[in-house]
């Protein structure tokens, strides 16, 4: 008589784990970071040459504002490769704090395309609370990249940069109250080192993500 064991044939119907990533491709990670550092040079280039925040209903303001758009789609990639990724976690808070972001983001989106199209509806209450959205959205995204530092999810470069890009808000804003004359520099050139660096990691090294083929 002997004894054998065979192991039992892996089961196809049993549903992921829930708090398990859904994970990214590195095609979306790359195609993310090639839309971070896009945006991010657009609205560098145009913060650099024309000012933060022009003049309201000029063409300048119209062209800061549509990079400025530019840059926001780029985060709404970001977010989701964070997302798909696991970045801060693969809990259902973690998804939550990042669908909020989505959100935000979403809104600051329209507050600019207002900033930039719409010059009538500047003195409004609704213009008012909807442009409180960009600010948020940047607060938002600073703590989305030190909870990715924490979290230790993305590996190497990839794992604090994204603290480093995120912190344009609390640079830039304290910037425009305390030395006025040089506040578009600060945000041009943060935006260079920051979210335009950080597109590159994520173009060049997605697999620092987790992203797999």
């Amino acid at each position: 008589m002997s004894l054998s064991t065979t192991p039992a044939p892996a089961r196809t119907d049993v549903a992921p784990r829930s708090g398990a990533a859904p994970g990214a491709s590195t095609r979306l990670v790359r195609r993310a970071g090639l839309a971070v550092a896009a945006g991010a040079g657009s609205w560098s280039i145009a913060c650099a040459a024309l000012g933060t925040t022009p003049p309201a209903g000029t063409w300048q303001a119209t062209v800061v504002n549509l990079a400025a758009v530019a840059f926001q789609i780029g985060l709404i990639f970001l977010v989701t490769v964070q997302m798909r990724t696991g970045a801060i976690g693969t809990g259902r808070l973690a998804r939550r704090l990042l669908h909020v972001e989505h959100a935000l983001l979403a809104v600051a989106t329209v507050s600019s395309l207002m900033w930039a199209l719409t010059p009538g509806l500047y003195d409004t209450g609704f213009f008012f609370v909807i442009d409180l959205f960009w600010p948020l959205s940047m607060l938002g995204m600073a703590a989305i990249g030190v909870r990715i530092a924490i979290a230790g999810r993305w590996t190497g470069v990839a794992r604090f940069w994204p603290m480093v890009a995120e912190s344009w808000a609390p640079v830039t804003v304290p910037t425009a109250f305390l030395l006025p004359a040089i506040t578009q520099y600060v945000g041009a050139a943060h935006l260079l080192i920051g979210y335009v660096a950080l597109g590159v990691i994520l173009a060049t090294r997605p697999q620092l993500t987790g992203a797999r083929d």
